[in-house]
């Protein structure tokens, strides 16, 4: 079957479009209708229109975009350094950054597509996202659902060069990253935090001894 990736991307598009709202189940069923025609394509192919649809596009191309490339193994073995920074561009909100950072991102650094030089460039930027992307990009190392098996080493080099960052965004996320980390090594966690309690935020610190010691990010009855 011969793939124009620009009338895909269109169609994608075109139904997105009909769709009565814009949740998630809405998008996730027009994306497993693309995944089921688009099982025997090529994996440039794929790519293309992974590029297509996040070509000045919104939240839900991109979920639809990410979770293609993440279906195609083939495909998604092309990512490299070059690609994450291309599908990188425009993402400055919360939902999309998380979403392409566990969806792809993780997952391309864990499998060894995406380099430790990529990801702490991204640590060390101005651009807040991208540093919340680095951290972001941690979790999947340590997630279960998402394949991780647990990567102390590089979860805490990427920890280490976010410790003094204040931007609300980039803090949340090292909750986070610290949080997923005390799932498969604990102890790790917490000598991190005992070592570097004079550096962390208040909220990192009191986020992950929550975790470490009712297995929560809040004690029961708070928000």
């Amino acid at each position: 079957m011969q793939i124009k990736p620009d009338e895909i991307a269109a169609s994608i598009r075109r139904d997105l479009a009909s769709l009565s709202q814009h949740d998630v189940p809405s998008i996730r069923k027009v994306r497993r209708q693309y995944s089921a025609s688009l099982k025997t394509a090529a994996p440039k192919s794929l790519l293309k229109i992974v590029r297509r649809l996040l070509l000045g596009g919104a939240w839900p191309e991109r979920l639809i975009a990410f979770e293609l490339l993440a279906g195609d193994k083939l495909a998604f073995e092309l990512v490299d350094d070059k690609t994450v920074e291309e599908m990188a561009r425009g993402l400055s909100d919360w939902g999309s950054v998380d979403l392409f950072g566990v969806t792809i991102l993780g997952q391309a650094w864990r499998a060894g597509l995406v380099t430790d030089r990529k990801i702490h460039s991204w640590a060390r930027s101005n651009d807040r996202w991208k540093r919340r992307l680095a951290l972001v990009a941690t979790v999947p190392l340590n997630l279960k659902s998402r394949g991780g098996v647990g990567d102390t080493r590089r979860t805490l080099a990427v920890c280490i060069l976010l410790l003094d960052d204040r931007d609300d965004m980039v803090v949340k996320a090292l909750s986070w990253a610290l949080r997923q980390l005390v799932m498969t090594d604990p102890v790790s966690a917490k000598d991190f935090l005992k070592t570097n309690a004079d550096r962390l935020a208040p909220r990192v610190k009191r986020e992950v001894l929550n975790k470490l010691t009712t297995g929560k990010k809040y004690p029961k009855g708070k928000p």
